[in-house]
């Protein structure tokens, strides 16, 4: 699928916090002359322990407020809600929408050399089994080791990156995953990528980490092929829901993202 739309309509990225920058991130580098509009939830995150209707009524508040910004296109950059929220609102949606869990998953599937998979992520993207039945639909024989981690997103919002407490709580996760021979690791919440080093670090450089954010960036970029400009573009323009400036601009430092203004939105509950 190509996209008429002119360079001049953003594509429009939320996620429940800081996390959904790893999608910005990917996107600038795949397509450098886009404008960008990101909100990021931080009033309501973590998604991951909420219900699949609370989520998918947050994914519904803040996809209108993208389109009433304008987007083009808009990308769930957030495990939850893609598994959750997507199937349902991509449906009624009047622009493109899309996931990070599909991408994720075929890159998954064209990584393994074993067969075996694990994928990390919320409670709610491992208790819906989303990446599960992705996988198995492209590959039924392969299988998939799945395990929640719900520690992992507040240790990334408060910044502990590189932390020995973040590492014990890795090992906690990983461990059994490792031993049960996984050769592919789905990084299954967009947060996660910003541990990637300590991830590959305790897996070893004979487990392949598969970024949700950089496949779901590839497919909009080949979604978007012939219509983006030329010019690359400035910072992406960021809105949050609830102040959390400290982390965003660190997460951005981390990734190379230029940030200006930040604004404050207020939307539903």
């Amino acid at each position: 699928m190509t996209l008429t739309t002119t360079s001049t309509a953003p594509i429009g990225v939320f996620d429940s916090g800081i996390g959904g920058l790893t999608v910005v991130a990917a996107l600038r580098r795949a397509l450098p002359g886009e404008r960008i509009l990101y909100v990021g939830d931080t009033a309501r995150v973590p998604y991951g322990g909420k219900s699949a209707e609370t989520v998918t009524r947050y994914a519904h508040e803040i996809s209108d407020l993208l389109l009433g910004d304008g987007a083009s296109m808009i990308v769930v950059a957030c495990n939850t809600a893609s598994a959750l929220a997507v199937p349902e609102l991509a449906q009624s949606c009047p622009v493109p929408m899309i996931g990070v869990l599909e991408p994720g998953a075929a890159a998954a599937v064209k990584a393994t050399r074993s067969g075996r998979i694990g994928v990390i992520g919320t409670r709610a993207t491992i208790g819906s089994d989303a990446y599960g039945k992705a996988i198995r639909r492209l590959a039924p024989d392969l299988q998939v080791i799945a395990e929640s981690c719900p520690l992992l997103v507040p240790l990334i919002e408060e910044g502990l990156l590189e932390d020995p407490v973040t590492d014990a709580v890795l090992h906690r996760y990983l461990d059994p995953m490792l031993r049960e021979g996984v050769d592919t690791l789905v990084l299954g919440c967009t947060h996660y990528p910003l541990l990637k080093p300590a991830i590959q670090r305790i897996c070893g450089e004979g487990v392949t980490l598969v970024d949700s954010a950089e496949n779901c960036a590839l497919t909009v970029a080949a979604m978007r092929h012939g219509t983006e400009s030329a010019v690359p573009s400035a910072g992406p323009d960021i809105m949050l829901t609830d102040p959390s400036e400290g982390f965003l601009r660190e997460a951005a430092r981390q990734l190379g993202i230029p940030i200006g203004s930040v604004t404050l939105r207020r939307i539903g509950s």
